[in-house]
């Protein structure tokens, strides 16, 4: 925090509280006219017949707004409050949340050490494991994924199985660990928009969806020559660099026309962030195998 900022935030709380203490101090006298009945002290302003005394503040609310004023010079005094200055005490809510998780940490390591030492396949059978692994998925990864891991448009769906990178335990635990970068170049500015058409309906052809034939055919020569690469002469994708299978129904995007041509001529970039700075080791171990387990039936 800069000097200005400090001074100003110091400054601005303390007249804050001096003015405060004067509107309170203020409201403890009486102000009485010459020609005022001292037994009478009104303040001359009358409504509907109804005139305002000019009486001092309760005695006992008094004393609290005093009280009031008293805890927060203390509390100013022991936490932070005035600027950069952290309070005697040298209390902060980031050493807060350090003590919180360290607790926690020490609460759940029997639980997590027991965990670690279990496969992830048979992880997924332990109740109180899933439980745990519900509740970091639900803190984690359901802002994009969905509460039920049913993925949104440009999200995967964690519950089918179709994986773009694979789903088996150690990959599936490698996705979460180093996260996830998918990126599909844009074909409209090098094959134009006749080719990014025929390629888009050889595209629907081979996913087994409405299209024009004699387009689909011209497709399938640009097909090969720019697109098998990534997705491979059958066009059923490739796990090592995370291309789709394009053969079934399985979209992270949209398989309609208008949506097929717009991947192809615009390009698509997705990011799934590396969550290993974020969660430690043995917590991507049960989120793992949670996220193994939405894919199947583990009950039975």
């Amino acid at each position: 925090m800069s000097v200005f900022w400090n001074v100003w935030i110091i400054g601005l709380t303390l007249i804050c509280l001096a003015l405060v203490l004067w509107v309170l101090l203020a409201n403890r006298k009486v102000a009485v006219r010459d020609d005022q009945d001292p037994e009478n002290r009104t303040t001359g302003h009358v409504y509907d017949g109804i005139e305002e005394y000019d009486n001092p503040l309760p005695l006992w609310w008094f004393k609290l707004f005093i009280l009031t004023m008293v805890f927060s010079a203390i509390y100013l005094i022991l936490y932070p409050g005035l600027g950069s200055f952290k309070g005697i005490w040298g209390w902060t809510s980031a050493n807060e949340l350090k003590a919180d998780q360290d607790r926690g940490r020490e609460q759940y390591a029997e639980s997590y050490e027991r965990f670690m030492a279990m496969p992830i396949e048979e992880l997924v059978h332990d109740q109180s494991a899933m439980k745990m692994g519900l509740r970091l998925f639900a803190n984690n990864c359901a802002v994009c994924h969905g509460a039920d891991g049913g993925g949104n448009f440009g999200i995967p769906n964690l519950t089918d199985n179709d994986w773009l990178y694979g789903g088996s335990p150690e990959t599936i635990q490698t996705t979460i660990t180093h996260g996830r970068g998918g990126n599909m170049p844009a074909w409209g500015p090098l094959l134009g928009e006749e080719k990014v058409s025929q390629v888009s309906h050889f595209v629907r052809q081979i996913s087994g969806q409405e299209h024009d034939a004699d387009l689909a055919l011209a497709g399938k020569a640009v097909f090969t020559q720019n697109c098998v690469a990534c997705h491979g002469a059958d066009g059923k994708g490739s796990k090592d660099v995370g291309a789709p299978n394009l053969t079934d129904s399985t979209w992270l995007y949209s398989g309609s026309l208008e949506g097929i041509t717009h991947s192809v001529r615009n390009g698509l970039a997705n990011k799934m962030p590396a969550q290993k700075d974020l969660l430690r080791q043995e917590k991507i171990h049960v989120l793992a195998a949670y996220v193994y387990s939405l894919s199947f039936d583990y009950g039975e």
